[in-house]
């Protein structure tokens, strides 16, 4: 059973706002988020198109725009893709649900997902990775970002709003095995410790992972 999707899409269009002025220029704060955002942009090349799945107000499809990326943004929430717009009108944003993209098999050429599945149990996980492999181009990356750990974390109160939400924490191995049964190849994951006083304090991982060329 997973988590409501209405109830994701409902908590950010009421936060989106703040969500906006919390996390806008985040990356500018995470040298190792600026590393792997300009490795991505190294290996995509002049490939396209290019998606950042869960985008929110537009962060990191900006900073990837600013390396010379043509990218396009998908988010859940109307009202944090509103925000996405204003900040970033020369940019494409469109609503869309990572657990049933409506993207063409083998249609895009990499896929920026940065902790897109915070609300997601992992049956959600494994749904969320398998329709990203299929709308992936053969060669296609995908770079993926979450928290490390065990535990789901049930919160109260999220940028001075009271909610009702929980966020979930993987294990490296849980997520490296999923990409793997979802068809992944060359699977990298490259953990880091947290920038205490800029982010919640958790361990945090950066996945790589490529459609292989040809099907084994």
């Amino acid at each position: 059973m997973g988590h409501n999707l209405r109830k994701i899409e409902n908590l950010y269009d009421s936060l989106a706002k703040e969500y906006a002025e919390t996390f806008s220029g985040e990356h500018e704060k995470k040298p190792k988020d600026q590393e792997i955002l300009h490795r991505f942009a190294q290996e995509i090349g002049g490939r396209r198109p290019v998606w950042d799945f869960g985008c929110g107000p537009g962060q990191t499809t900006k900073y990837l725009k600013n390396l010379g990326i043509e990218i396009s943004g998908l988010d859940l929430s109307e009202e944090l893709l509103a925000q996405a717009r204003t900040i970033h009108p020369e940019i494409h944003f469109r609503k869309g649900n990572i657990l049933e993209l409506e993207f063409e098999n083998d249609s895009i050429a990499g896929v920026v997902a940065f902790y897109a599945a915070v609300h997601f149990t992992e049956e959600q996980v494994g749904v969320a990775f398998r329709e990203v492999f299929r709308v992936l181009q053969p060669g296609g990356i995908f770079l993926f970002t979450y928290h490390i750990g065990e535990k789901t974390i049930h919160i109260d109160e999220f940028l001075g709003k009271k909610v009702d939400i929980d966020f979930m924490f993987f294990t490296s191995d849980f997520i490296f095995r999923c990409l793997k049964d979802s068809g992944f190849e060359d699977i990298e994951v490259i953990e880091r410790e947290p920038y205490p006083g800029v982010e919640y304090e958790s361990r945090r991982a950066y996945v790589f992972a490529i459609k292989p060329v040809a099907p084994k």
